[in-house]
C-alpha cells in the first residue's frame, strides 16, 4: 500500500510541476493548497531535496522547485525514494530481493511467481513522468 508519506511527496512534486519553474513555492502554500500537514511536508521536502528531485531556496523568498523537468521525474523514483521497493514481497523484487524466510521451494513458488507478475504489470504504468499526472 501507498503510505501516506508517499502520496503527499507526489501531491506536493505534481503542485510544483504546474508552477512556473523560476518562481520558488513556499512549504506553507504547498500544505495548504494539498492538504498537507506543515511539519510533515517540512521532512518530505527536505528528503526530496536531498534525492535531488527538489531544489530548496533559503531566504524571504525562499522555497523550493523542482531540480529537473517534470518529464525526467516519475512516479516511481518518488515511491521508491519515500517507501522503497515497490514490490508487495522481497522475494519479487529486482533492486531488494531477499528470499522469504518461510520459503522451503522458492524455484516453485507460486506466491512469488503472482507477485512478480504483478510488479511487473505495475512498472510501466508507474514509470509515468509526473507532467503526465
Amino acid at each position: 500500500m501507498l503510505s501516506r508519506k508517499a502520496k503527499y511527496a507526489l501531491k506536493a512534486v505534481v503542485y510544483l510541476s504546474d508552477c512556473p519553474r523560476e518562481l520558488p513555492v513556499t512549504t506553507k502554500e504547498i500544505a495548504e493548497s494539498e492538504g498537507i500537514p506543515l511539519k510533515f511536508l517540512e521532512a518530505i521536502l527536505t528528503i526530496l531535496t536531498r534525492n535531488n528531485i527538489l531544489r530548496s531556496y533559503r531566504g524571504i523568498r525562499g522555497g523550493y522547485t523542482l531540480a529537473r523537468s517534470p518529464e525526467d521525474i516519475t512516479v516511481l523514483t518518488i515511491m521508491r525514494i519515500i517507501d522503497g521497493p515497490v514490490a508487495l514481497t522481497s522475494c519479487s523484487s529486482e533492486n531488494y530481493y531477499q528470499t522469504c524466510e518461510e520459503c522451503v521451494d522458492e524455484a516453485n513458488c507460486k506466491i512469488k511467481k503472482m507477485f512478480k507478475e504483478l510488479r511487473e504489470s505495475m512498472l510501466p504504468i508507474l514509470e509515468m513522468s509526473i507532467a503526465k499526472v
